[in-house]
């Protein structure tokens, strides 16, 4: 059955990690193309079919806000305890503004191009699941669209792996075949902003 036309899709970027592995500063900070890496995935977001943003912020908070411009921000305080509570924050900001579903991004994964967050919310539009992945090359990606169906689950997953189970467990997951390599490419070491 398709989803209502006027559905609300919302996207919820995850950005309160410690940046562990990419050594020293932070890397949703680090420049790509001149732009913050934090800064160009909310662009990717902003340049979508979207309706609604918001950027779950934590680790150095202040400084991350900074680079973005005219978004909605809500304060991760357990960001230290895994990505999970960070999704936690951005669904729960979602159920509140009423949305039909939402759309997970990374923040560390800047080089998805806006037209597969649109290839996700129109799967989703026309019914083909309440979890849509992308694909590329044989790889399941980022970011991810969740139904409202799904909510309830996916506030309840612990540690870091945020909702990545609950994708992998689903019986109806989506795997969307992209040509975007950006779905696969994340950053968590400096030598991964070069160019490929």
């Amino acid at each position: 059955m398709d989803c209502d036309e006027q559905s609300t899709v919302g996207g919820v970027v995850l950005a309160a990690g410690e940046s562990v592995r990419y050594g020293d500063g932070n890397k949703l900070l680090a420049p790509v193309s001149g732009t913050p890496m934090l800064a160009r995935v909310v662009d990717v977001a902003s340049e979508s079919t979207l309706d609604d943003i918001v950027v779950v912020l934590g680790h150095e908070a202040d400084a991350v806000a900074e680079t973005l411009d005219g978004v909605a921000t809500v304060y991760n305080g357990d960001y230290a305890a895994g990505q999970s509570t960070s999704v936690r924050r951005g669904i729960a900001f979602g159920r509140e503004a009423g949305w039909d579903a939402a759309v997970v991004l990374l923040g560390d994964m800047p080089f998805v191009d806006p037209e597969t967050v649109d290839r996700l919310r129109e799967a989703h539009r026309t019914g083909a699941g309440d979890i849509v992945a992308p694909r590329y090359d044989g790889r399941r990606g980022n970011p991810v669209l969740f139904a409202r169906s799904q909510f309830e689950a996916l506030v309840g997953v612990s540690g870091d792996r945020g909702g990545r189970e609950l994708v992998r467990s689903h019986p109806e997951t989506v795997r969307l075949d992209t040509d975007d390599p950006g779905v696969v490419r994340d950053i968590d070491t400096v030598g991964g902003l070069s160019p490929q």
